[in-house]
């Protein structure tokens, strides 16, 4: 971090997250502050923040420091009672410029407030080629692992007008490609007039744009609506990358983690994406050593990695978060939680290099990425370039594999 005055932003946690520190970035404007943006889904993650403040003051003695983000908002007392700490701002106010310019020692309000859009954000990434757009925020769902809940509120989203227009303005900005992102993406539009579906979305960002790449984060595959799942086997636009919130593979252990689709459901699923469109890159998020999961159930999960074709996987142990229902279940022990999420990576890490492989000798459209000698395809493997301008796409053809990152070789 720099010593200098002037703006930090630390960002730690989803892409949403990303997203909303650019525009608090636009909201603290030229003053000496540090922002520490948390993430609250582990408490390993909680740990992480506690870690970035300590850091962030020892590097920065004399600026304000400010701690907003889901830690923030679901514990504001302990954030604001750390000596590093000048301000704490929920969730609820982070994208409000009164909060970032009052002076009041702590701001902390609750989210319990319903809105009528998710907040609108700036026009551009600074320093960035890929740029993250809000279009949903919140939650309505209760599984039993998850405070982000309480962070974030209920689902609320923001119009498709608006998300089109600040689309065209990120576009215009020189961004190739966009990634919505939201707590709940697949939820979309069921909140507004008309009740549009995240399809509806799509089809419109690619109508009504010239963006030519869009992303979408993290998908419940219990809500991917019929006009979505077609755009993503059959719409060049869209990226042929699919991360889907699997968290497990066992019936069992979805029922008891409350969630909405079952194991043949998730395999069905990707039967569907890569039946229509080969080519698709499945990522998915999983949980290991949720309470209750004995050995069988593990093996279920560890199953699906191969049984859905997983190449990008997110894979956290269980960790048991203050007043959520899971918590009070059963515990798996920490040490057998964590050995099968090593076998959870090690599994993901074998399938992800094989995929890598076999994309030697291919051709594919690159976005270049800062500082020009990188870049991701559309299934998004990490590609090594030489030196390019960052923000084009260019045509390179895979050439050889190192470690995890092809080589590509522009043409």
């Amino acid at each position: 971090m720099p010593s200098s005055c002037g703006p930090a932003i630390i960002t730690l946690g989803c892409r949403l997250n990303i997203a909303e520190s650019d525009a608090i970035r636009g909201l603290v404007g030229a003053r000496d502050v540090v922002v520490i943006n948390s993430c609250a889904v582990t408490n390993d993650a909680v740990a992480a923040t506690r870690r970035a403040i300590r850091k962030a003051r020892r590097d920065r003695p004399n600026s304000e420091l400010v701690v907003t983000g889901c830690a923030a908002q679901i514990d504001p007392a302990s954030f604001a009672a750390m000596p590093e700490v000048t301000r704490v701002i929920g969730n609820s106010d982070k994208l409000n410029p009164v909060a970032w310019g009052s002076s009041e020692p702590v701001i902390v309000r609750t989210i319990d407030r319903v809105l009528d859009t998710a907040p609108q954000l700036a026009g551009g990434f600074e320093g960035q080629t890929r740029a993250f757009v809000e279009v949903q925020n919140g939650c309505d769902h209760a599984c039993t692992f998850c405070a982000i809940p309480a962070g974030r509120g209920p689902s609320r989203s923001a119009t498709i007008d608006g998300i089109v227009a600040q689309v065209e303005g990120m576009v215009a900005a020189g961004h190739a490609e966009i990634v919505l992102t939201g707590v709940d993406l697949s939820s979309y539009g069921h909140d507004l007039p008309d009740t549009p579906k995240l399809g509806d979305l799509v089809e419109a960002i690619i109508a009504r744009t010239s963006l030519r790449r869009l992303r979408l984060s993290s998908l419940d595959p219990a809500a991917i609506d019929d006009k979505l799942l077609e755009l993503l086997t059959s719409e060049p636009r869209v990226m042929p990358h699919v991360h889907l919130s699997f968290q497990a593979g066992d019936d069992m252990v979805l029922k008891r983690m409350r969630r909405r689709h079952s194991r043949a459901d998730a395999v069905r699923l990707v039967e569907r994406l890569k039946g229509a469109r080969p080519e698709i890159a499945i990522g998915a998020d999983l949980i290991a050593g949720f309470p209750t999961e004995d050995d069988a159930m593990a093996a279920n999960t560890l199953a699906l990695i191969d049984d859905c074709a997983i190449v990008h996987a997110h894979v956290f142990p269980y960790s048991p978060r203050a007043r959520t229902p899971a918590a009070r279940m059963p515990q798996v022990p920490p040490p057998i939680a964590k050995a099968r999420a090593q076998a959870l990576r090690d599994a993901a890490a074998r399938r992800h290099h094989d995929w890598l492989s076999a994309q030697i000798g291919t051709i594919t459209d690159i976005l270049v990425e800062r500082p020009g000698t990188r870049g991701h395809s559309p299934g998004f493997a990490d590609v090594r370039l030489p030196p390019c301008p960052p923000g084009r796409i260019v045509t390179a053809r895979l050439t050889q594999l190192e470690g995890d990152q092809l080589i590509g070789m522009p043409l």
